[in-house]
């Protein structure tokens, strides 16, 4: 296991010493570090067993592994499960299966939901309390259940170099390689690539030995060099939306939360612009990248293509990377493209509301967005 201490250190001593006294942030801030210091050593023990009883998850190959990435609400959940529906070739990764990347703790795992596989007893009517309960507020922005395929922040909260501790520890600038792990010291760097190799290690030793990765992690749009030098032969599908949408949205996720910790905190705050920098870096940065890779295992989709033509837009990565697509698998891809034009989200934002302008758009992304010709429109 690894966690990054300085970037702990930094969020402790800010949230606690940096910041003005606040009884319902330090209560809030040291449940959730209590309840975190217990999965991870949990997780610990049960990773430390992993080489007592499944040692040979270590010779476990990771050949040619599909990573989606692009920035948040950029419609990296939905294709993931578009693609995901071909079992037949992917193991894509779970929402528990990031929890617990343990194969000891997973096979445990596995043996409760046999037991509890009729959703009405009593372990299947507590699965769907807790998902309802943590997750279920979450649902008009993302869907998230325990079985469904996720991105694998959940890996990197245990490191602590994953977005997700702006959630509690909204200090951007200040926990940049947080979110931004290209930007870290090249040891750290290392260890998080290595930690993440060996859990995807597991998780194709016990759920896909010879399928191909499936994984997606938004978070990923900051450490793509990181990560193409870990996995030299992935396959990398890259999302552009319009910035002006993507940015909106990302930050529109992340407010409630810091609202809850912190009620007094507004929606232009000094979080909500550091917040919309770093996605804005993620963009830069992607686009860097878009000019420097290697076709054959490099694909740029374009988010408003995936959305009006979703079964076309996926054919069109098999395609591309040549990944066989069966009949089977086919209908099932078609059948929930179909699907998916039938819904209509109601989560509603807008740059100005978190006080971001269109100026301030330009400035980070101008040239950018001139070149793919994404505008800003009034309502924003």
């Amino acid at each position: 296991m690894y966690l990054n201490i300085s970037l702990t250190s930094k969020a402790l001593f800010q949230s606690y010493l940096g910041e003005p006294f606040r009884v319902r942030r330090w209560l809030i801030t040291a449940f959730f570090l209590f309840l975190l210091t217990c999965f991870w050593a949990v997780v610990a023990i049960g990773r430390a067993l992993d080489h007592v009883f499944f040692p040979g998850f270590l010779r476990q190959e990771i050949r040619r592994p599909v990573f989606i990435i692009a920035p948040p609400r950029s419609g990296t959940s939905f294709l993931q499960k578009l693609l995901a529906r071909n079992r037949e070739v992917f193991a894509p990764v779970l929402m528990y299966q990031t929890i617990f990347p343990s194969i000891t703790l997973q096979k445990i795992i596995l043996a409760l939901a046999r037991l509890g596989s009729n959703r009405d007893s009593f372990l299947g009517l507590l699965v769907t309390w807790i998902e309802r309960r943590f997750f279920g507020g979450w649902d008009n922005m993302h869907k998230m259940r325990l079985a469904q395929p996720e991105e694998d922040d959940g890996f990197f909260v245990y490191t602590f170099v994953t977005e997700a501790i702006y959630l509690l520890f909204p200090y951007v600038r200040l926990l940049w390689g947080a979110g931004f792990a290209d930007d870290l010291p090249a040891p750290q760097r290392k260890r998080v690539m290595r930690y993440y190799r060996s859990c995807l290690q597991r998780h194709l030793y016990l759920h896909g030995r010879n399928k191909t990765l499936l994984s997606k992690a938004t978070q990923l749009s900051g450490c793509v060099i990181s990560l193409r030098q870990e996995f030299p032969d992935a396959r990398i599908v890259n999302i552009l939306r319009n910035p002006a949408d993507s940015i909106a949205s990302h930050v529109s996720v992340f407010y409630p939360v810091w609202n809850w910790v912190e009620p007094q905190l507004p929606k232009k705050s000094q979080a909500s612009l550091e917040y919309a920098e770093l996605a804005a870096a993620w963009f830069r940065h992607l686009e860097e990248k878009d000019a420097r890779a290697e076709r054959d295992r490099y694909l740029r989709i374009r988010y408003q293509d995936l959305v009006a033509k979703p079964g076309d837009t996926v054919r069109s990565i098999y395609r591309h990377f040549r990944i066989p697509l069966s009949p089977k698998a086919s209908a099932a891809i078609t059948r929930s493209a179909r699907q998916s034009l039938e819904y209509k989200s109601t989560h509603r934002y807008s740059l100005r509301e978190f006080g971001l302008s269109a100026d301030w758009l330009r400035h980070q992304l101008g040239p950018m967005m001139k070149k793919h010709g994404f505008t800003i429109s009034p309502r924003r």
